[in-house]
């Protein structure tokens, strides 16, 4: 269950950030990222020793990122010298279903959706955007990304807000599953709004 999870994650999450499609590989999935801090990633669905060192021993290019459902204790000594860890994370899903959507006085809330994409954000009155989230869809799951909250609007349940709105798309959209990657910060908002942690998510970046 949580290698499809991690690979709902993963496709979620291309079609979030406008990759190509990840690719099987013999180790998981690989997605081309391209991204400034990102080259690309590999997302291992069964990582072991020997999977993880093959892999490692085929990386020669900086930013290339390893994803996987384990604890980072577990995957670091099997990577050899030139890797460092991502900071924390965790898989976590819910299953999908309408939410009320209550904004605090002085916001407005708009939605749109583009190429399999539906973006959240929150303005001030002024139009000054003060939250933000978006929903990768894959078929019948998709996966909640890029939540950010401004700090001068923090601790006034804009990202509750658009955590819900996500959620009132996706079911719109006939998901029946939610997932995403936690970081620190967002876990303890996303646990109050019942999702589940299914598994720590380590990541690791090639830098040399």
């Amino acid at each position: 269950m949580t290698a499809e999870l991690t690979h709902r994650w993963s496709e979620g999450w291309s079609v979030s950030r406008g990759t190509a499609a990840p690719v099987v590989t013999p180790w998981g999935l690989r997605i081309e990222v391209g991204a400034a801090n990102q080259l690309r990633r590999h997302v291992l669905l069964d990582p072991s020793q020997d999977a993880v060192r093959e892999l490692a021993a085929t990386i020669d290019e900086p930013l290339t990122w390893i994803k996987s459902h384990v604890e980072p204790s577990e995957l670091a000594p099997w990577l050899p010298p030139g890797w460092t860890e991502d900071d924390p994370g965790w898989l976590m899903a819910a299953d999908v279903a309408p939410a009320a959507v209550v904004l605090p006085d002085g916001y407005t809330l708009s939605s749109e959706a583009k190429e399999g994409v539906t973006y959240v954000r929150i303005h001030t009155f002024d139009g000054d955007l003060a939250a933000r989230g978006q929903y990768g869809y894959v078929g019948d799951h998709g996966t909640v990304d890029q939540i950010v909250t401004e700090p001068a609007h923090r601790r006034r349940g804009l990202g509750s807000v658009v955590m819900n709105a996500l959620a009132n798309a996706a079911d719109e959209l006939g998901a029946s599953t939610s997932v995403l990657g936690a970081t620190v910060e967002g876990r303890a908002l996303y646990e109050s709004l019942g999702w589940k942690v299914h598994a720590p998510l380590a990541g690791f970046i090639y830098r040399r």
